[in-house]
């Protein structure tokens, strides 16, 4: 421990500002590749499922080479793929070579995603965990802040995705091989984690809660369609990602001294009551709601309730499987909310409000359950 952790944490934020363009930076891009490729809302929507799924389902096969070997050669990879999604799509003149290449991208997305949080996790396992992932996972929202407003501005999605693709793969690459994990950690192993009640219990609750993040990440441009176009365009580019990713060193230090399962308990509330505001109308105030309460800070710290419970040595993969549960959250936030939406604009808030309810409920058995095992700090 006597390595300099910080310059782990400044890696970490770095990648993720470059993968918060994947996810926040969605709603800027989804009216130009609608326009350039000429699809409909529906078969762009596709585009936003494929990153859930591939980053997703890949994010636990990373996090075993990279728990077993470390996180430079996967990283370096993933950050070539990550690139590639982007560099790709610009060189795309149909919608299913962007649906290849955007699943590409996704998949050096979400192994990058991982290592990066872990990174926090690992390093500063013994203290103030919370706040260091919640640093790292800060670039997750600044990111796509600082990038949507010149996508909106863009004439079309090349000029931004060659752009976006140029600076990552000249980037990323020269910090991954840098990055590095501790030793001498200790944790269970993913075949003995998954065959726990706990488990499975956070990850429903973890499917529940990212449906509403997922909703207002890829569909206001349809849900607020009735708004002021220079208030939709403030809500799409900057109020998510700023708030979500602002929000995240906050509630990490909240989460150091409340406990990292009550924390993130009280943010899938206020998830719920963001759901219950989209429903009836406040599209502005439930964007805000949701991006305070962080979708984004909900997801980091469901990777610390897993570092806390399951122990460290293994988190990049065991925290991958849980990440697995973005991808079933992000289909049902974005393609099944749009065709369920395409039918009743009501069934579809009811479906929103209903999952993040279950985001709640799911997590409640489980406080009683990890009192003996996760650590609440009170400092």
């Amino acid at each position: 421990m006597t390595v300099d952790r910080g310059r782990f944490l400044a890696i970490g934020f770095v990648i993720m500002c470059f993968n918060s363009l994947y996810q926040y930076s969605w709603n800027a891009l989804e009216p130009l590749l609608m326009a350039g490729f000429k699809a409909s809302i529906v078969q762009v929507a596709l585009g936003f499922a494929l990153f859930s799924i591939f980053s997703s389902l890949f994010q636990p096969v990373g996090g075993h080479f990279a728990d077993r070997d470390g996180p430079r050669k996967v990283g370096i990879v993933a950050s070539v793929l990550s690139a590639l999604g982007f560099l790709g799509t610009y060189a795309s003149h149909s919608i299913y070579y962007f649906y290849v290449f955007w699943s590409m991208g996704s998949v050096g997305e979400g192994i990058l995603y991982g290592i990066a949080a872990n990174m926090a996790m690992k390093w500063f396992r013994d203290r103030m965990g919370g706040f260091a992932t919640g640093i790292v996972s800060m670039g997750f929202g600044l990111g796509s802040a600082i990038a949507n407003p010149f996508i909106s501005m863009a004439p079309n999605y090349g000029v931004v995705t060659l752009a976006i693709g140029l600076t990552e793969v000249a980037v990323l690459p020269i910090l991954l091989w840098f990055s590095e994990y501790p030793t001498k950690l200790t944790g269970q192993r993913p075949g003995q984690v998954i065959l726990t009640s706990r488990f499975w219990l956070i990850y429903a609750s973890f499917v529940g809660a990212v449906v509403p993040l997922a909703v207002v990440s890829s569909e206001l441009p349809v849900v607020g369609k009735e708004l002021p176009q220079w208030e939709l365009v403030t809500l799409i580019s900057v109020l998510p990602p700023l708030l979500s990713g602002g929000m995240r060193p906050f509630f990490g230090f909240i989460a150091d001294r409340l406990g990292i399962l009550r924390t993130t308990l009280l943010l899938n509330v206020l998830l719920t009551i963001g759901a219950v505001l989209l429903w009836v109308g406040q599209v502005a105030a439930s964007t805000v709601l949701i991006g305070f309460a962080g979708g984004g800070s909900m997801i980091t710290l469901y990777f610390n309730v897993a570092g806390e419970v399951f122990g460290t040595r293994f988190s990049t993969v065991n925290s991958g499987i849980l990440y697995t549960g973005k991808a079933l959250g992000g289909i049902l936030g974005s393609l099944v909310f749009a065709l369920i939406y395409t039918i009743s604009a009501t069934w579809a808030m009811l479906f929103n409000t209903t999952l993040a309810l279950i985001g709640v409920l799911a997590l409640l058995p489980v406080l009683p359950m990890t009192r003996s095992t996760i650590k609440v700090r009170a400092r």
